[in-house]
């Protein structure tokens, strides 16, 4: 954010420093550089269409969510409190910006994973939001979707189960049904997405 580009060498170098009080001193530095700049300020991201410091905020936002679950799986095997606001926007983001944009982005990474023709899309609900999901030779589409829509498979659930369910943390809490196989194959893509 503060050299409008993206840091060189990556990833730096923090070999012998504490866990602990490199957690801390990246804290205070990411939320110091997030205070001094508005949402809407310019700041170099990997999201071409978004090009701004708001990105790093709920990109930050998510990441550390992830990586709180991933320690507390690791740790005690459940996961603390998640807000739902907090969720429903994870959602939107692993299916938009890591899923659609990078299977675009990024088509050779995805390659291995997409299909030959079109696929029906899987609907993935929760609490008033859904979203259409297709797999295609060029990459996945999205189109949003009431949770009432019908598609050949779905995967709905309150927000926080589908949320870790996408990022491949949980199987339960969701209710999968119709075509295991595109459900499969959206399991592939998030996989080639989220790795």
């Amino acid at each position: 954010m503060r050299q409008q580009r993206f840091p060189e060498p990556w990833p730096p170098d923090i070999a012998g420093e504490d866990s602990l009080e490199l957690l801390d001193r990246a804290y205070q530095g990411l939320t110091e550089e997030f205070a001094a700049r508005a949402p809407g300020a310019p700041a170099v991201t990997w999201y071409e269409p978004e090009q701004t410091v708001g990105f790093w905020i709920r990109r930050m936002a998510q990441e550390t969510v992830m990586h709180r679950v991933d320690a507390e799986l690791a740790v005690a095997g459940e996961v603390s409190e998640i807000p739902e606001e907090l969720a429903v926007d994870g959602i939107d983001e692993v299916l938009e910006r890591f899923l659609v944009y990078g299977s675009h982005r990024w088509t050779e990474d995805f390659a291995p994973v997409l299909p030959e023709r079109d696929q029906p899309p899987v609907l993935v609900a929760t609490d008033g939001y859904g979203w259409l999901v297709r797999a295609t030779p060029d990459g996945a589409t999205i189109d949003i979707a009431t949770p009432r829509t019908t598609a050949p498979a779905s995967v709905c659930g309150d927000p926080v189960p589908l949320l870790l369910w996408l990022w491949r943390r949980a199987d339960d809490g969701v209710e999968v049904e119709g075509d295991q196989g595109i459900i499969d194959e959206l399991r592939a893509l998030l996989c080639a997405a989220t790795q």
